[in-house]
């Protein structure tokens, strides 16, 4: 079976990580589904994003390209995920009600599930190999630069060229237990495959 989701995300990292992710998790959840991204990933800065009327112009779109789902991917920054989230649902929603729809806001930045399952990454990517997961990932403001400090000799934390290939192989499961949001990424996604497995 293939699924056509439909991504509208924030950064140019994301463009790339968000398909490796969902494709992850269904490879879990529903190992027959196909999950097709080609030509449905938009990247709409985030100031663009939360002004009236964005947010709607791309749900639009992207249905107009025959997706059977989308999935918004931004992240909190200092807004509250349980304020702003369900504020650009309905937003989304009302833009286009027959599609299904899911919003998710990482609680900072994407990159705080990364430190939740750290140890999962160590030795990767230029990150130490005694990396230990941050006892509190979702406390952190600037979750990229905690990355950074934490990689061996001049490497730096690079968006477009290390969010997705950790995406890859981060430990889904620690980020679970220790990050709120990633809870909620997870239920989402899961709804949107689950759904069209049944539909």
């Amino acid at each position: 079976m293939v699924f056509r989701l439909g991504c509208v995300v924030e950064g140019d990292g994301e463009t790339e990580a968000v398909p490796v992710l969902v494709r992850r998790l269904a490879t879990d959840l529903h190992p027959g589904l196909q999950v097709v991204t080609t030509n449905l990933v938009l990247r709409v800065p985030r100031y663009r994003l939360v002004r009236p009327g964005e947010l709607e112009r791309h749900v639009v779109f992207l249905a107009a390209r025959l997706a059977d789902a989308i999935l918004v991917i931004i992240d909190s920054d200092d807004d509250c995920p349980a304020e702003l989230g369900p504020l650009l649902h309905s937003r989304a929603i009302n833009a286009h009600s027959a599609l299904p729809v899911a919003v998710v806001l990482a609680k900072f930045e994407y990159e705080s599930w990364f430190l939740g399952a750290a140890g999962s990454l160590a030795g990767r990517r230029g990150l130490g190999t005694s990396l230990q997961p941050h006892p509190d990932p979702e406390s952190v403001r600037g979750a990229k630069g905690w990355l950074s400090r934490n990689m061996e000799g001049s490497r730096i934390y690079k968006e477009t060229s290390d969010q997705a290939a950790l995406t890859a192989v981060f430990d889904m499961d620690a980020a679970l237990s220790a990050c709120d949001s990633f809870r909620k990424c997870h239920k989402e996604i899961g709804s949107l495959l689950s759904g069209c497995v049944a539909g």
